[in-house]
């Protein structure tokens, strides 16, 4: 990953506390896309004991030359009924929230992620280097580079 990144200073600098308290929001509300990975897809079917063809039928939509999960009219996630139902097995994009790049390019995009998401301000202290690191997994290093979090 491109130094500077590290180098520059931040508005989570100090870091940022988070544990998912399973509450759903960020996995209700306005509508998104959730990227599954084909390697995510052959486990979430396996943790779900259906046949991949099957989960990519019933539970997945073509997205982006991969797949994205459905979802219900509502924005709510296929998987989400009173908890997620692939918690275990949830995609590297539900892992890595609240530390998503479109966050945390923007102190005003993250307060407004503040307020919605319990979690956000308890449990565990991720260091800047660690949430740079989160980051860094869901975006290939070609976007990393044109982005260079300016």
């Amino acid at each position: 990953m491109n130094k500077i990144v590290f180098e520059r200073s931040y508005f989570f600098d100090s870091g940022i506390r988070f544990e998912c308290r399973r509450c759903g929001a960020c996995c209700t509300g306005a509508p998104g896309s959730v990227l599954v990975r084909i390697h995510e897809i052959h486990g979430i079917a396996r943790y779900l004991k259906i046949d991949t063809q099957r989960l990519i039928e019933d539970y997945l939509c073509p997205f982006g030359g991969g797949y994205s999960i459905q979802e219900r009219a509502d924005g709510r996630c296929l998987f989400y009924d009173d908890g997620c139902a692939i918690y275990p097995v949830r995609p590297l994009q539900c892992k890595t929230f609240p530390f998503w790049f479109e966050l945390l390019r923007s102190p005003k995009r993250w307060h407004k992620m503040v307020e919605e998401c319990p979690g956000i301000g308890s449990g565990l202290l991720y260091s800047k280097d660690e949430i740079i690191e989160i980051v860094g997994y869901t975006l290939d290093a070609q976007e990393i580079d044109l982005l260079s979090w300016r």
